[in-house]
């Protein structure tokens, strides 16, 4: 039977220092998950310069969260994979192959939502800007 572990702010704390160190470990290792970091800086600087709304606010910042949250398993996952079996698998290839594939899921999902969202506003503005000039 498990132990029962009393709520600790200690424990807490150093719950959150792990996920720290997780955090950094990809962001150091996985091109990927930065280029998906600096993907989400600029989708929140769009999203200020066009004043989106509350709801896609909320959209937005779930769809970053997905996206890099995929990544991080997809990175988990292959790094213990690589841990625990090393050489070629074709099982471990296909787990390593699927994970993948969320991840790009996720992106063309979130790529959709980040379409919805801007391009008419951006189409707007430029009809806007065109108006105004001619």
């Amino acid at each position: 039977m498990a132990k029962s572990r009393k709520f600790s702010f200690r424990r807490l704390a150093n719950s959150f220092g792990y996920a720290g160190k997780g955090i950094a470990w990809v962001w150091h290792s996985e091109p990927n998950f930065r280029a998906h970091c600096i993907a989400a800086g600029i989708v929140l600087i769009l999203g200020f310069l066009l004043k989106i709304s509350f709801s896609e606010w909320i959209a937005l910042v779930l769809c970053i969260g997905i996206v890099t949250g995929a990544e991080a398993f997809n990175s988990a996952l292959e790094a213990l994979a690589d841990a625990t079996h090393p050489e070629q698998n074709p099982m471990i290839a296909k787990a390593k192959d699927a994970s993948a594939g969320a991840v790009l899921l996720a992106s063309l999902a979130a790529s959709a939502v980040g379409a919805m969202i801007f391009l008419p506003k951006l189409w707007q503005l430029m009809k806007t800007m065109l108006s105004r000039s001619g």
